[in-house]
């Protein structure tokens, strides 16, 4: 940490002074990290231990077996299911609530936490069929496709299909590299499409929303949606060999949490959204998934200046954080 000479204190001591609180905050910081970390390790084990050898040996094993043989082992119709459907279907699903909301403003449990107040409320219906039919076009017309040399590259691996599942640490394994691998793919594409020469033809069709919606997630133009959307998403399990199971949980996952991510809505118990709506809002910041590689580059210094990073936090009440912590109210010209 550099600390600027001109940063208003009056002497040196209250300099030094203001230094040793910054190192003991450091210090302090630092054994809350690591005795949390310690606490996530050992639940996540207790956890592991509890889905592998009660859950996971017993009920899902069976299910995937039964499914298995249902199809006769057919690894492309599984593979079509498990990559594509499942996936689809969580998305729709949980966009369908939101939707709901979007169009209607009901219910005000959902509508109560909008982020941005006073937009989409409602939202531009015209503008919504667009992002729907753009949405489905990109699954259909793009993902889909994709998904046929992921296939080949999958059964080259040998045992995405196997009729034993992966235990659930390694699963969680993997969880952990798919995450990493799209936090630095998706962040240098993203960058990528916001260069001035790529803007206008690419990326300018997804910031046509300022204040995004859920299905916005996947409202692109078809190269950027290959590029930031899909290649991210499905090198980790290409390069992991993964388990159809796997790659079923994971696509699904990525594709609700993108959804939260563009929802407009900081709903309780659900990851924030606040870093990627201030991103649409202000289109130069917080380009990540995570926010790691932002804050190494240092293109989250805005958003960390902001009320939004203050909000930028799991909400475990039902108290809506635009009013527990408001916007700052504008000054009087």
């Amino acid at each position: 940490f550099q600390m600027k000479r001109d940063s208003g204190y009056s002497t040196i001591a209250e300099q030094q002074k203001q230094e040793e609180k910054l190192w003991d905050a450091l210090k302090i910081s630092a054994y809350v990290f690591s005795t949390g970390l310690l606490m996530f390790t050992a639940l996540v084990n207790s956890v592991s231990w509890f889905m592998q050898d009660i859950i996971l040996d017993n009920f899902w094993q069976t299910t995937w077996l039964k499914f298995y043989n249902f199809f006769e082992g057919d690894e492309w119709t599984i593979f079509l299911l498990g990559a594509a459907l499942v996936p689809a279907l969580a998305f729709w699903g949980f966009n369908g609530i939101l939707l709901v909301a979007d169009i209607t403003g009901k219910p005000t449990f959902i509508t109560r936490y909008r982020i941005q107040l006073g937009k989409n409320d409602p939202v531009d219906t015209k503008k919504l069929c667009q992002a729907i039919y753009t949405a489905l076009g990109n699954q259909f017309f793009v993902s889909l496709p994709m998904l046929v040399p992921m296939f080949h590259v999958m059964e080259w691996w040998g045992n995405t299909f196997s009729k034993e599942l992966p235990t659930f640490q390694w699963f969680l394994v993997e969880l952990s590299i798919f995450t990493i691998i799209e936090e630095i793919l998706f962040y240098y594409t993203h960058r990528l499409v916001h260069h001035p020469v790529l803007y206008k033809h690419f990326h300018k069709k997804h910031h046509e929303w300022t204040a995004p919606i859920g299905v916005v997630s996947i409202y692109a133009h078809p190269v950027e949606h290959i590029l930031s959307n899909m290649l991210p998403v499905m090198t980790g399990p290409m390069l992991m060999g993964s388990h159809i199971v796997s790659i079923s949980a994971w696509f699904s996952l990525a594709l609700v949490t993108t959804s939260i991510s563009h929802c407009g809505y900081h709903l309780p118990f659900l990851p924030s959204p606040e870093f990627h709506d201030f991103h649409h809002l202000k289109f130069n910041q917080c380009y990540g998934v995570l926010g790691v590689l932002d804050y190494l580059h240092g293109t989250d210094r805005v958003f960390r200046q902001t009320k939004a990073f203050e909000r930028h936090k799991v909400l475990l009440g039902l108290t809506p954080l635009s009013e527990s912590i408001p916007e700052a109210p504008k000054r009087a010209e």
